[in-house]
């Protein structure tokens, strides 16, 4: 494995030049103030609420628990024009992946032609066959997409990025991308006034303006709401902050309900009609009569008010048919085959386990390799092959020859890391870069994203369920 680029220092040791004002800065720091700002922001987010449950942990009597996400008081700096590249390449990449979700609902060109195999994608547990012929709004079906991006070292010193993941069912994380950065500019104003750092607060006005811009064609003024599983979902802080951000409400499933083939919400007012719904429930849960009879979470009728255009939902559903694992090597292809073009951001190496020859060299090497369930999501399902114990290599080596089609491999990258403010002081942690990709009448999106860190020490899991941490983002103005 490359030694890991450094997104503060050079192999030198020499500071980068996009972070020396800042580091000038830091030098003047004294360990007793970096720690009393620490402690005041975890005060700040306890009060204001900002936790993430964790699924399947519990406390002393046994009772569910909330955790505060761990927040990083060194900012992850990157330059004007390296973002201004890959902003470049999320455009392209989302464009490239929501024609193909439009695609394999409407001709199924790319299956026609070879480019993605037909079973991979209509024997897909995400591929949902209600949604054959349905047209959406601009034909866009993922709205919101967030796009995982790590960087790894060359041997010539310098990073370069690559995807290993796309979300484009319901991404969530850039609560804390807008509260990281709050926090940041309260603790630390003098410096924003040192650093031309972009800004990413209007957020939440673009995210509005993408969600009014696919109501159905009809509507003039369209009410917008969030669709929430409820106070006890893993992301509820960010469901609500969303919505009270955009100045919509936030509803649950009970609070709709269907007539005539159009969606109203309960109001003190009386029924209110609904045009679209940013919604943060699973396809399998939104509406009883089309999926999961048991479901609580959605509203009866939904989708047939969503088949005859008097609602837009937002992902659309179906939209997981694009971002699971198994999908994800193809994404590359999708690229060249719609738009023409050679993509700009590349994928990580990937073994597709369902293919005799990468199945052999996947279990000949499975000791160096990251194999992950191609439905895996939070960190769950994987196998980091250095990390691993003997008996967790031997576990993962049966399941694979089991169900090889159920994982894809890839090489341990050593994801660039970045100064990280622990309990011994400052020391390089590992990093990855979630941004938050906005398709409407545009493709648009605020400077940065969600950087997420890996706080134990050698850890390259940096999922907030697996303990991670995050950190403000900057882009520098060009």
């Amino acid at each position: 494995m490359k030694a890991p680029f450094d997104e503060m220092h050079t192999a030198s040791q020499a500071v980068r030049e996009h972070y020396r004002t800042y580091d000038a800065w830091l030098k003047q720091q004294s360990g007793d103030v970096m720690t009393s700002r620490r402690h005041e922001a975890e005060m700040i987010f306890r009060r204001v609420g900002i936790t993430f449950a964790v699924y399947g942990a519990k406390d002393e009597d046994g009772a569910g628990t909330e955790r505060l996400i761990p927040f990083d008081l060194l900012p992850r700096v990157i330059p004007g024009a390296e973002w201004a590249r890959m902003e470049e390449g999320l455009r392209q990449r989302v464009t490239a992946l929501n024609r193909f979700i439009h695609d394999v609902y409407h001709g199924q060109e790319i299956l026609k032609a070879g480019v993605v195999p037909k079973d991979q994608v209509l024997n897909n547990a995400q591929f949902r066959k209600e949604m054959l012929g349905v047209n959406v709004p601009g034909n866009i079906y993922s709205h919101i997409s967030g796009i995982d991006i790590v960087r790894a070292g060359n041997a010539d010193g310098s990073g370069e990025y690559y995807v290993l993941e796309d979300n484009l069912r319901v991404p969530s994380g850039v609560s804390y991308m807008l509260e990281n950065r709050k926090m940041m500019m309260r603790l630390f104003p003098d410096l924003f006034a040192d650093n031309r750092v972009e800004p990413v607060a209007h957020y939440p006005d673009l995210l509005l303006e993408t969600l009014r811009a696919v109501a159905p064609a009809a509507v003039n003024e369209p009410t917008v709401v969030v669709l929430t599983p409820g106070m006890y979902n893993s992301a509820y802080f960010e469901h609500a902050f969303l919505a009270q951000q955009m100045g919509v409400e936030l509803v649950e499933g009970q609070d709709l309900f269907v007539k005539d083939g159009f969606v109203y919400m309960r109001t003190t007012q009386g029924p209110r009609r609904v045009d679209v719904i940013y919604r943060r429930v699973d396809d399998d849960f939104l509406d009883p009569q089309a999926f999961r009879p048991d479901s609580t979470l959605g509203c009866a009728g939904l989708l047939d008010a969503y088949r005859r255009g008097n609602i837009t939902l937002c992902n659309a559903i179906g939209t997981g048919v694009a971002d699971d694992k198994s999908i994800y090597p193809y994404v590359p292809k999708m690229v060249e085959f719609y738009l023409g073009e050679k993509p700009i951001l590349q994928n990580v190496p990937t073994y597709r386990c369902r293919e005799t020859d990468d199945l052999k060299y996947v279990l000949d090497h499975l000791g160096e390799l990251v194999v992950k369930e191609v439905h895996g999501a939070g960190g769950y399902g994987m196998l980091v092959g250095p990390a691993a114990s003997k008996a967790e290599i031997e576990a993962f080596r049966a399941a694979l020859i089991a169900k090889p089609s159920n994982y894809i491999a890839q090489p341990t990258l050593a994801l660039s890391t970045c100064p990280t403010y622990v309990e011994s002081g400052i020391a390089p942690r590992h990093i990855d870069l979630r941004p938050f990709v906005l398709s409407g009448q545009s493709v648009q999106m605020v400077p940065g994203g969600l950087t997420r860190v890996a706080l134990k020490e050698g850890s390259l899991v940096v999922n907030s369920s697996q303990g991670g941490g995050t950190k403000d983002t900057w882009v520098l103005e060009v």
